[in-house]
């Protein structure tokens, strides 16, 4: 489920894409996918397929979401995978993958 997320977010131009392999350094999930969109309106479009893909093609529906893409960060909760998508600058801010550096890294996507 991780790397389809990963091709979901890039199908829609999900830019920086990065696919962290929790397991050694969480409880918490499996993995999180961090993305960046480089405008409100692209992150909205890269969530809406990801949540529309997920739920027709696969049958799967988050467990929930939190955020909205007007605010620049949204997490989607998926149990196993958990999403972060971010405007640049709240990536930045929130710097994921430095709070989680000793997490393996499986995917990098410029």
């Amino acid at each position: 489920m991780a790397r389809l997320l990963v091709d979901l977010a890039s199908d829609k131009k999900g830019e920086d894409i990065v696919l962290l392999d929790m397991r050694p350094v969480s409880p918490m999930t499996d993995y999180f996918v961090i993305l960046s969109g480089n405008s409100e309106r692209q992150l909205k479009a890269v969530l809406d397929h990801i949540e529309l893909e997920m739920k027709e093609q696969y049958n799967v529906r988050p467990w929930r979401v939190e955020g909205e893409a007007s605010n620049g960060w949204v997490l989607i909760d998926y149990a196993d995978v958990v999403v972060h998508a971010f405007l640049p600058e709240k990536r930045r801010y929130y710097d994921l993958e430095g709070l989680w550096r000793d997490a393996p890294v499986m995917v990098r996507m410029q």
